[in-house]
């Protein structure tokens, strides 16, 4: 999957991509449907949402018969990096350790997320030890 150059994807917009990234190609209608199992969306924000994700170059698309099914252009993980490298550079200023003593200091980092980031850690030491 190749990666468009992102502009900023709002929050609704971003609704509108996790359900492509759950499940595609989908119609419009399809993924109002899928949008509204959620909450309450209409039809005509959701198509201008469309428009507006193919126009920033994370949704392309496909025509079938008469109707246009839509696929995301940006890999879900992909995004999160981005995000995530642009929050912990704006709110840390780039430095890891603070969000993760943040999180370790109220006592929101459960067992598993511990392991878990025991894991990343050995697997980057490892790594750089071979580079």
């Amino acid at each position: 999957m190749t990666q468009p150059e992102l502009k900023d994807i709002s929050p609704t917009e971003l609704e509108v991509l996790k359900v492509l990234w759950q499940q595609a190609p989908l119609s419009a209608n399809d993924i109002v449907e899928a949008l509204n199992r959620e909450g309450e969306w209409h039809e005509k924000t959701v198509k201008t949402l469309i428009n507006r994700l193919v126009n920033k170059g994370a949704l392309g698309f496909e025509k079938d018969g008469r109707a246009y099914l839509y696929f995301p252009k940006l890999a879900e993980h992909s995004y999160q990096r981005k995000e995530s490298l642009s929050f912990i550079e704006r709110v840390f200023g780039g430095k890891l350790a603070p969000l993760v003593a943040g999180f370790a200091g109220s006592n929101k980092l459960t067992e598993e997320d511990v392991a878990e980031l025991k894991q990343l850690i050995d697997a980057w030491e490892k790594e750089q030890k071979h580079d």
